[in-house]
């Protein structure tokens, strides 16, 4: 879908606008799906057959990856079942819930078509869509990423919450991030390949694959209200997840500090000059005013303040860097369904893959 023309984007990605044409796709090749699920047993039977219906005319093979993140209900049932009757569906089944990012990667590395689609399982994103980002690969884009127009079901205050982040996210993070975004977006070949080749373990994917650079094109569309089932991200949940997205991808909160102590530092200058002039124009003899208690405690809570908060953004950059020493997979598949191989070493194994009956 397009945006109307009299709108004006000046926040789109600069890597949209190529300098010269990139060379168009020929037709055919294997498209792959990423579908991480979390507790989807209501919506992943229909978003199966959506997913299906909709990529049936675009001329490419398919594969539609679902990643079981652990899911409490009867989501890997429902699953089983549809690898049961289509050979297409391939179900990779993570050992505990490592969260959505994680699901994503898994499915980004299991993948093995040139072009790679993610898509959220609660059909909040049209797989409607998914043909208009082909027919974009297909001129030569590398990224058709999905720019949300409108978001049905979400409060006033989540949409202004939202546009607030990307856009202070966007302008934090030293390279270039489009926004009114999510995660559902294609990707070429190419991009997946740098972005499963990055050595980090905690990713967030909004920011590494802007990153990677090559070119990128939005695809607008209207965002529907969740089909079936209940969101997987509280208040508390989004706060933590946007906190460690700008501490993975920036550095801005440790060069706040900076600015902070030199605020601290010309306040404190200022009142150095206020008193000393203060003095100097008392008369002889008469009384001086004294520093009232609360004036002392509300400068030392402000520098104590200032100062913790320096400590404590620090402190969230050695806790990653420690869990990045670790080593650690970024997930653990206990096993995979219908799968042609087996996980690149990003994740690790804990059996065989199994074909469904």
């Amino acid at each position: 879908m397009k945006a109307p023309a009299s709108e004006s984007h000046p926040d789109i990605l600069a890597c949209e606008r190529p300098k010269r044409p990139a060379a168009e796709r020929t037709p055919g090749g294997l498209l792959s799906i990423v579908v991480p699920c979390h507790n989807e047993e209501a919506v992943v039977t229909a978003t199966h057959d959506r997913l299906v219906a909709a990529v049936a005319g675009s001329g490419m093979d398919l594969e539609i990856i679902y990643i079981d993140d652990g899911s409490r209900d009867a989501t890997l049932e429902r699953l089983e079942s549809i690898a049961a009757r289509d050979s297409r569906a391939v179900i990779v089944e993570l050992s505990r819930n490592f969260g959505q990012q994680a699901a994503m990667s898994a499915g980004l590395t299991q993948a093995r078509g040139e072009a790679v689609v993610i898509i959220d399982a609660d059909l909040q994103d049209p797989p409607e869509v998914i043909p208009e980002m082909v027919l974009a690969w297909r001129r030569g884009v590398d990224v058709a990423y999905g720019r949300r127009r409108s978001r049905e079901g979400e409060t006033r205050f989540k949409l202004v919450t939202a546009s607030l982040f990307h856009r202070l996210f966007a302008s934090l993070v030293p390279h270039p991030i489009p926004v009114d975004t999510g995660d559902f977006k294609l990707i070429d070949r190419a991009v997946v390949d740098a972005v499963c080749s990055l050595p980090e373990k905690r990713r967030y994917l909004r920011s590494l694959v802007p990153w990677a650079g090559f070119r990128h094109e939005p695809v607008w569309y209207d965002r529907h209200a969740r089909a079936a089932g209940e969101t997987k991200y509280s208040a508390r949940k989004l706060i933590l997840l946007a906190a460690d997205a700008l501490v993975i991808s920036s550095d801005a909160p440790v060069r706040l500090t900076w600015a902070c102590s030199l605020g601290l530092a010309l306040m404190g200058l200022v009142s150095t000059g206020i008193a000393t002039c203060s003095s100097m124009n008392t008369t002889p003899g008469a009384e001086r005013a004294g520093v009232s208690l609360a004036a002392v405690f509300a400068v030392v809570a402000i520098v104590a303040a200032a100062q913790t908060a320096a400590v404590a953004i620090v402190g969230e950059y050695v806790v990653r860097t420690y869990r990045e020493s670790q080593g650690r997979p970024t997930w653990v598949v206990r096993r995979t369904i219908n799968a042609a191989s087996g996980l690149a070493p990003s994740g690790a194994r804990t059996d065989r893959s199994s074909r469904a009956a």
